[in-house]
């Protein structure tokens, strides 16, 4: 189970990192274009995919291509979330994404749904409701917040979806992470250097490093998880329930002890919820 804990410490590790984004004077933007870059170097070295996967009648670019443009948005977004509505809701809607994506497997790929997973359906849609509910003294002090984190949700069910798209169509993962971190690496490169010509950006050293420990904690959060599965191949809900629920758990003592966020009764009471609903879900995949 080492593996899951290096996976969820990555996780909320990417998350702190936005947190203090501004602290560190990193321009996201262009930490989220070289992490791309880190995560397909990454992938080329580490996970040894092979390259004849990507060309050909059979390589799933009608996947791939929009996976790879939907990623920065999405990793921009995420970092706004993070800024603005705070590490434990953004996490927990990250997680919640699953949701989603068991809908999507539900309606899209024909699998059935079991009663375990049913009923973590409800009580995670229970949980999102507490999650997006603002206390009533700060709802006008920050209305958008809510609307961030629900972006983060449906975003990261969307690429799980195109991910499982992917897979059906044979595709091996390594060749897939590879194929998306470059094609999201290349538009965001060309804006950096839109932004550069036109002088309102400078590109900076500090950035840069920005971006490689954000590529690292990125690669290592899908790389950890994926040994976590290789390890334990024989409990495949074990380890999704694990990763899951500790970064809810994690990302929840991490916002609040460290950075003084504050929930209200409902926004507590999705915390609960939130580890019950992924455990049934995870019990329902056993």
């Amino acid at each position: 189970m080492w593996f899951v804990a290096l996976a969820v410490l990555c996780s909320v590790a990417v998350s702190v990192l936005f947190r203090l984004a501004p602290r560190l004077r990193l321009d996201l933007p262009q930490a989220v274009t070289w992490n791309y870059l880190v995560g397909a170097l990454l992938a080329l070295g580490l996970l040894d995919p092979p390259l004849q996967a990507l060309h050909g009648e059979h390589a799933p670019w009608r996947w791939w291509l929009p996976l790879g443009l939907l990623l920065p948005g999405l990793f921009l977004v995420l970092a706004a979330s993070v800024r603005r509505a705070g590490i434990v809701r953004t996490d927990i809607a990250q997680r919640l994404s699953l949701l989603l994506s068991l809908l999507a497997a539900f309606t899209l790929f024909g699998q059935r749904a079991g009663g375990w997973q049913i009923a973590g359906l409800v009580l995670g849609l229970a949980a999102i409701a507490c999650l997006l509910a603002r206390p009533r003294a700060a709802a006008a002090a920050a209305a958008t917040d809510w609307r961030l984190p629900l972006v983060v949700l449906v975003g990261w069910a969307t690429t799980d979806v195109l991910f499982k798209r992917i897979a059906a169509d044979g595709a091996p993962l390594s060749a897939s992470l590879l194929a998306t971190f470059t094609v999201a690496f290349v538009p965001m490169l060309a804006w950096q250097l839109w932004r550069q010509l036109r002088g309102g950006v400078h590109l900076d050293l500090r950035s840069l490093a920005g971006g490689l420990l954000l590529g690292l904690l990125n690669f290592g959060n899908i790389g950890f998880y994926l040994a976590a599965h290789r390890a334990l191949p024989g409990a495949p809900a074990t380890v999704f329930a694990s990763m899951n629920i500790g970064v809810v758990l994690l990302g929840t003592l991490v916002g609040a002890l460290a950075f003084g966020e504050r929930l209200g009764r409902l926004n507590l009471l999705a915390i609960p919820l939130a580890i019950l609903a992924i455990a049934l879900i995870g019990r329902g995949m056993g």
